[in-house]
């Protein structure tokens, strides 16, 4: 019998029960979280959907609203509202969270519809990086 699996932008292939078990580990403190992954990786419960210009965006299958991404670089992180473009909260160089509004600007639609995938279960689509 064929499993079904997630694919995320490095090919790495997540079978849904592994995902929903990541989901659902996303609800207990961060301590109790590392402990109970053991080696799963992390990337697991949130998936990239773009990369460029050293910048990593990513979506968490089960964020509470509002629905937004995650963009990291290097040891720097920013998390976006997707409807308004809002920053949340960021500590990205400038010049990054310059790209990640433009990036997101110009995949809004696309951004929104992986909000709603991710909500569902669904596998994330790779969104074109900015170029």
């Amino acid at each position: 019998q064929h499993l079904n699996t997630h694919v995320n932008t490095e090919q790495q292939v997540y079978h849904p029960h592994l995902l929903k078990m990541a989901a659902g580990l996303q609800r207990v403190s961060s301590q109790a979280r590392g402990s109970l992954l053991g080696s799963i990786d992390q990337r697991t419960l949130m998936p990239t959907i773009s990369r460029f210009m050293g910048i990593i965006i990513t979506m968490y299958f089960d964020d509470h609203a509002p629905a937004r991404f995650h963009a990291r670089a290097a040891e720097h992180n920013a998390k976006v509202r997707i409807d308004t473009l809002e920053v949340i909260a960021s500590d990205l160089r400038r010049r990054e969270l310059r790209l990640v509004l433009a990036w997101a600007e110009m995949h809004a639609e696309e951004l929104d519809s992986n909000w709603r995938r991710a909500r569902e279960g669904a596998t994330l689509q790779v969104i074109e990086p900015l170029r």
